[in-house]
């Protein structure tokens, strides 16, 4: 089974139940593949939590997934994803790009997103 991650919009979206948000395509991948988010997901989930966007916190939204689908957090060398990451000049978004770049670092897994700038500058993007 391949791996494929998660970007944080997708995460809140499942843990949220909201599956007519994400499309076929990328509903199919979920289904088929080992998911993976990056520890960014988790830090821009608690951003969101605390500005009020979401309501479940980032610990909650995790370990939802994690139950319900097996999600796990990517434990790459945080080295080795800057490395990529510092190439990646397409966003100033520090959450996309270390999102993407921890994909790359991953042997160019695939990347569940419906991010247009992600879309457009990872040619591995889901959706």
């Amino acid at each position: 089974m391949t791996a494929a991650f998660l970007d944080t919009n997708v995460a809140v979206w499942l843990a949220q139940g909201e599956l007519t948000r994400i499309t076929p395509t990328a509903l199919d991948l979920i289904r088929s593949s080992n998911l993976l988010v990056s520890p960014m997901v988790a830090l821009e989930l608690a951003y969101l939590h605390e500005i009020n966007r979401i309501t479940l916190t980032s610990q909650d939204v995790l370990l939802k997934l994690r139950a319900e689908l097996g999600v796990d957090v990517c434990d790459s060398p945080f080295p080795a994803v800057i490395a990529i990451a510092v190439n990646e000049k397409w966003t100033r978004d520090p959450f996309d790009r270390i999102i993407v770049s921890h994909a790359k670092a991953n042997g160019l897994s695939p990347l569940i997103s419906p991010d247009e700038a992600i879309r457009r500058n990872y040619v591995k993007t889901v959706w």
